[in-house]
């Protein structure tokens, strides 16, 4: 049995949401579940019935009420889901209206701002009038390539209000990796700021944006936010318009929801475009709100008096998912810029700063701030703080340990996992369950994860593919530009058909947890046994030499050889010792079979723009394949050190 950390009291547990949402299913199904799993259980075997207690638990605002939960949940892809429904996302997120703060902004260069619930309001009118005038209408694209700042929620607002759809991405991709991903949805309007601030640099936006627009001849303005400046020269952008300015041509007079179907488009997410050009997926109205709704108020247990955070930008899924906090009445607190700027407690910083009860962030930066020495127990005030989110990458039992020992013993560590695809999560947290060191804590209600051995047997205790077995609302209603739906097909269900295959490699528990080692297409096959990543991780980034690390199979006389490399800490050399001594303590916390054939130096470690290690492009790399989306990466030159390394060679 895995060591238990955390385990939530009786009173925490009796005013849950989780526990009023077991009473609401009891009282209208005669059931008499009493606890997580019993409910869970029953919401895969009794998915419309499940959904249908959402709807209503939720209060979901809508025009139109629904003639059919789904018409099959077997249907995957094409599964219908609430047919007949009519609502508006935005209409949702805007529920409240009264002077609570909504949000709050802290940049690495300005002190907080905060808009209440009222004031946010009458800027999403004045916005969307301002769109209608500009002849937005339903289904067209905007975008934004903005900074996470308040602005580029109201204009996300603003702009579901009407019924067009929404993409985002962050303002330090590249000319390329923008148009990757704008050039094939072709929004009509482009939010962008004069430029942005990082690690206390400031970086100008607008000649990036010309150079953008030169290949988006769809986009008929450009909308931009001075944030460097407080009067930007916008001359360079034949389109441009400032914000002020063309907020000036909005009225709130006229304004009002567009209701739109449960499945029409609301957001178009993108893939990593690590293996070539980011396929966009489009996801629904009703999907996204629903099942977002039911990972915020019943996995985070989020209410009206919390403050929620999470360390993201706008190209990341997470910022859709805070960002429907609004929907709970909470209080959402956005960042922008470095999380060690101006030095590594940056963040546990605002978190007392502005009493944030739900922090989230990565795995990555867990390790990265306990490499650092950070130790908000001892020099924080964090009282309010009640949960912890980790994301991004597998967290392993010793970030689990650090926060419990050097952040706050009573809190709920929820580490969470599952993709920009649905836009949420397949496992994640469970407020009225324990917390065990190295787990997820539960499987996602209404979400029929398994894991599957070799042959697409479901197998409990042992390792295999992660798939989910029945349809979910947030799983993408198509994909754009793919008529025959043959990119979603490749993408999820050819390796069992009719079967969403995630690409994770886990473990589901004897707790009824998940334990994830890392991407299934990135697993080791050594003598033609699979072994996770994230098993390796765990162990070598624990050593205070080691500053990052990335594991890789090399091809190798007929088989499969691990080979680590690793970035040194500052002042550090990969000596004889140092390589004998980070195989022993691998061999001791895993397996002989775990242990690499070679401990390779190297200066970088490549990421993709969401912070993720790129494995799959390093494996390319050594066996001298091409990478065909270097802009995917938020370090594409790190991949250069990779290239014939002699080390290889024998």
């Amino acid at each position: 049995m895995a060591n238990v950390l955390w385990q939530p009291k009786p009173d925490a547990i009796s005013k849950a949401n989780m526990t009023q949402f077991i009473r609401h299913v009891n009282e209208r199904h005669q059931t008499s579940f009493s606890e997580y799993n019993g409910l869970y259980e029953w919401s895969v075997d009794r998915i419309a019935d499940f959904w249908a207690r959402l709807w209503d638990f939720l209060d979901i605002i809508h025009s139109k009420g629904y003639d059919q939960v789904v018409d099959d949940p077997t249907k995957m892809p094409g599964a219908t889901w609430f047919s007949g429904a009519h609502l508006n996302f935005a209409e949702n997120l805007l529920r409240y209206r009264d002077d609570r703060t909504a949000l709050i902004f802290k940049s690495e260069t300005r002190n907080a701002v905060r808009i209440t619930y009222r004031e946010l309001f009458k800027q999403v009118a004045r916005l969307a009038g301002a769109m209608k005038n500009a002849g937005v209408r339903r289904g067209d694209r905007v975008a934004g390539f903005m900074p996470n700042m308040i602005e580029s929620v109201v204009a996300m607002l603003a702009a579901t209000s009407l019924g067009a759809v929404w993409s985002s991405c962050s303002p330090d991709f590249g000319i390329k990796g923008v148009l990757d991903r704008f050039g094939q949805i072709e929004p009509k309007i482009l939010f962008c700021p004069d430029g942005y601030f990082y690690n206390g640099k400031a970086f100008d936006s607008l000649d990036r944006v010309a150079g953008i627009l030169e290949f988006l001849p769809a986009t008929e303005k450009v909308v931009v936010v001075p944030y460097l400046d407080a009067d930007p020269d916008i001359g360079v952008l034949s389109r441009g318009i400032l914000w002020s300015d063309f907020m000036a041509g909005g009225s709130t007079s006229e304004f009002q929801f567009e209701q739109v179907p449960f499945e029409h488009p609301l957001y178009i997410m993108y893939s990593s475009g690590t293996t070539g050009k980011p396929k966009c997926m489009v996801q629904s109205v009703g999907g996204i709100l629903i099942n977002q709704m039911k990972e915020l108020i019943l996995h985070t247990d989020l209410k009206r008096d919390d403050t929620i955070f999470y360390f993201t930008t706008c190209g990341w899924m997470m910022w859709n998912w805070l960002v429907c906090s609004l929907a709970v009445g909470a209080t959402a607190v956005l960042f922008d810029g470095s999380p060690f700027y101006p030095g590594p407690e940056a963040l546990w910083q605002l978190a007392e700063d502005q009493g944030i009860t739900v922090f989230g962030t990565s795995a990555r930066y867990i390790g990265a701030v306990e490499q650092a020495g950070v130790r908000p127990a001892q020099t924080m005030n964090l009282p309010r703080l009640r949960a912890i989110l980790s994301t991004g990458s597998p967290l392993p039992a010793e970030g689990f340990e650090y926060v419990y020992r050097d952040i706050k013993q009573d809190l709920q560590l929820a580490s969470i996992s599952g993709g920009t695809d649905i836009n949420g999560c397949f496992a994640s947290g469970n407020p009225i369950g324990a917390v065990h060191a190295g787990q997820l804590q539960c499987r996602n209600l209404g979400m029929k994860v398994k894991a599957y051995d070799d042959h697409g047997r479901a197998v409990y205790n042992q390792t295999g593919e992660l798939v989910c077995e029945a349809a979910a609302p947030s799983m993408p209603i198509y994909f754009w530009n793919d008529p025959d739906g043959e990119k979603y097909l490749d993408a999820y269900f050819r390796k069992y058909p009719g079967v969403w295959c995630h690409g994770d490699f886990i473990k589901i528990t004897e707790e009824k947890g998940l334990i994830i080692y890392g991407r299934s297409d990135a697993t080791l096959n050594p003598g033609g046994v699979r072994i996770g990543t994230a098993d390796i991780y765990s162990v070598v980034e624990t050593l205070p030499e080691v500053a990052d690390s990335l594991v890789v199979g090399q091809d190798w006389q007929n088989d499969v050889r691990i080979i680590l490399f690793v970035k040194l800490a500052e002042g550090q050399e990969l000596t004889d010792a140092l390589i004998s001594r980070i195989k022993k303590v691998i061999r001791e916390n895993t397996t002989p079979r775990h242990v690499p054939s070679k401990v390779i130096e190297i200066a970088d470690i490549p990421y993709t723009l969401n912070m993720k290690k790129v494995e799959l492009a390093v494996r390319n790399v050594i066996h001298d394949k091409p990478v065909t989306n270097r802009d995917a990466l938020a370090n594409p030159e790190a991949l250069d050190l990779y290239k014939n390394l002699e080390e290889l060679t024998a």
